[in-house]
């Protein structure tokens, strides 16, 4: 089988290729990238006969289509923005497909993968992604579920790429209406910066305070649980607290709104401006700790007794090997999408074809076998409430 990484030059997406490398018999493994010249040094880097590179600019639906037809996968790192045209190309090339975000539109392409006999699973990083398959294996072992509580700390700079700027912007928009809760049988959205709660991650991260932010497992969960009567499910997310600092202040300031503004007789948005800072400064390409951390409790009964079960998962510290500064974060959410991509290759799926969301592709525990010969290990804790 032959597969395509969209946007593989990407800081995250390359990952993902490195992954593909090391733990896929893939034949062919072609970086996709509008950047040829660094998507050539990054193939040429991994000295394999199967990687190749190849120029690619979404925005030419036609061509990208037909580069695409020659492939039996698309593993997708493009933006958040860029999303409805990439999963539309996928869809329309005959393609199985994976991507990190799951915010956007790939929705809307549902029928063409169902009718095609393909598969494609939005979001499928480490949140989206491994947080759903953590949440699903934590709720079978119970008979009801009254609420379950994701969490991250994602620990990298601010804006190390305007893919990362991007999501900053995105996820504290005021009016964003995908930041939500499930309560009671319904979504209700909430403003930036609600229900704050404090959250123990592992060493070296520590407590954290977390806020509701804008993920798909708010909606998959709230389906995926439903015969489990689930009453509550937040997510919630940190970055490093100085980044929270910024964000905070600039959110109360009004910024994150965006408002246009004039520069030299130019306009421009007060936020792009902002980011467009970060991702050209050394203050928002660098941070004091990197990693990745996710925590997952849930509440239910199981044979009549309350209990409370958590799941967190640990990886190499950023002064190991492979892991270094950087690449601790960003192994952590490049190679779940490359491990999406292996099971869809052998068949590993719960289901054959159709837009499917993490809970519906995947068994978790084929997932974390799979993330622990990458030593990322998932861990369980039970009490009685």
């Amino acid at each position: 089988m032959k597969i395509f990484c969209l946007g593989g030059a990407g800081r995250i997406a390359r990952e993902s290729v490195k992954d593909l490398v090391d733990f896929s018999d893939f034949e062919k493994i072609t970086i996709g990238d509008i950047d040829l010249k660094v998507a050539e040094s990054i193939a040429n880097g991994f000295n394999d006969p199967r990687v190749d590179a190849v120029c690619v600019n979404i925005a030419d639906k036609a061509t990208t289509i037909e580069i695409l037809k020659e492939y039996d996968i698309v593993i997708d790192g493009t933006t958040i923005s860029l999303n409805k045209q990439s999963t539309e190309c996928i869809a329309l090339a005959g393609c199985h497909g994976v991507n990190l975000n799951g915010f956007g539109d790939e929705f809307l392409f549902a029928d063409i993968f169902k009718k095609n006999k393909k598969i494609f699973v939005p979001g499928f990083g480490m949140t989206p992604g491994v947080t759903q398959m953590m949440a699903m294996k934590l709720a079978s072992e119970l008979d009801e579920v009254d609420s379950v509580r994701v969490s991250h700390g994602a620990f990298r700079p601010i804006a190390f790429s305007r893919s990362i700027s991007e999501t900053t912007v995105y996820e504290y928009d005021p009016e964003l209406p995908g930041r939500v809760v499930f309560e009671n049988g319904k979504l209700i959205q909430v403003p930036p910066f609600a229900r704050p709660r404090e959250i123990n991650l592992p060493e070296p991260y520590g407590k954290t305070t977390q806020y509701i932010i804008p993920h798909a497992e708010t909606h998959t969960l709230s389906k995926a649980l439903k015969h489990k009567n689930v009453k509550l499910i937040e997510v919630r997310g940190t970055w490093p607290a100085k980044n929270m600092r910024l964000i905070k202040a600039l959110y109360e300031w009004g910024f994150m709104n965006n408002e246009k503004i004039e520069i030299n007789k130019s306009e421009i948005g007060i936020m792009d401006c902002i980011s467009e800072y970060l991702v050209s400064s050394k203050v928002g390409q660098t941070t004091e700790l990197y990693g990745y951390s996710l925590h997952v409790e849930i509440e239910g009964k199981k044979n009549k007794q309350n209990k409370r079960l958590t799941a967190y998962h640990t990886h190499p510290k950023s002064d190991v090997k492979d892991w270094e500064g950087l690449r601790a974060y960003t192994r952590n959410v490049g190679i779940p999408m490359s491990i999406a991509a292996i099971l869809i290759s052998k068949g590993k799926t719960l289901t054959d074809k159709g837009m499917l969301t993490p809970e519906e592709a995947f068994n978790p525990d084929e997932v974390f076998k799979e993330l622990e010969k990458r030593d990322i290990k998932i861990w369980y804790e039970t009490e009685e409430i």
